[in-house]
């Protein structure tokens, strides 16, 4: 509970330092960047918090290219 405490907080504090100069600059793009990439990082932050299981993206490359790297191994043999 107290890691998700800390991440909330730090979350807050990162909103309070960077989100008034971009609304200032009326910076709309980068504000919407900035709120995703940061919303993402915080689900996954608390995500590992309360220990939930993460899927590895590299799993996801394997999958992919997997098959293409099969067929390239069997035409080199």
């Amino acid at each position: 509970m107290l890691s998700i405490m800390g991440i909330l907080v730090i979350v807050t504090v990162i909103i309070a330092i960077d989100v008034p100069p971009l609304w200032r600059k009326k910076l709309k793009k980068e504000l919407w960047a900035f709120s995703i990439l940061l919303l993402f990082g915080t689900v996954l932050g608390l995500a590992q918090a309360l220990k939930l299981k993460i899927p590895n993206p590299l799993d996801w490359v394997i999958a992919v290219y997997k098959p293409l790297s099969d067929m390239v191994d069997i035409w080199l043999k």
